[in-house]
């Protein structure tokens, strides 16, 4: 999985999910857009990630497109809806842009490993050009935004040992169970 972190402007987001699509298409890849101040960390993602793949494989998915699917993961949610809004939105923030190889229905299942994906980031990073700023943003969350997102609770996070992102790693496993 390659990434595409940093703060941005985003004037259209139509338009801007069109042309990541539109990448993912080309590329053979799954390209899904975040505000990055929900996202604990990497293994939010590939945690996400997997489970995505493991509905497609077997047939469980909600969503048709494998980013849309990714995106409930990540979210914790079946509502794509909610789901959405930790995706980007319009204005300057902080973005997360996940770029693998796929298994997109839209892109017909090809493959090609590490080559399509650094190509895929480079055309990611085109399209948000020119107003964007690189940076790690993947990690830097919003924990009060988080907490309430995920319905995490302060006497939940008291009542463990596990941190806010491994709490939000659980939500995310928990989604399978919730079917």
């Amino acid at each position: 999985m390659e990434l595409v972190e940093g703060v941005g402007e985003i004037e259209d987001v139509d338009r801007l999910i069109e042309q990541l699509d539109e990448i993912g298409q080309e590329h053979g890849c799954v390209v899904t857009a975040f505000d990055a101040r929900y996202l604990t960390g990497r293994e939010h993602l590939t945690r996400a990630t997997s489970l995505a793949d493991r509905a497609f494989e077997r047939s469980e998915n909600v969503a048709d497109a494998r980013a849309i699917e990714v995106l409930l993961y990540v979210a914790g949610r079946r509502q794509i809806d909610r789901a959405l809004e930790i995706g980007v939105s319009a204005g300057e923030g902080p973005i997360v842009v996940a770029i693998e190889q796929g298994n997109n229905e839209r892109n017909g299942g090809k493959s090609g490993g590490d080559d399509r994906e650094q190509e895929g980031a480079a055309a990611v990073e085109r399209a948000l050009a020119p107003d964007f700023e690189h940076g790690e943003k993947l990690g830097e969350y919003d924990e009060a935004l988080v907490q309430d997102f995920f319905e995490i609770s302060e006497r939940e996070l008291g009542a463990t040992d596990a941190g806010l992102a491994e709490l939000v790693v659980e939500r995310v496993a928990l989604l399978d169970v919730e079917k």
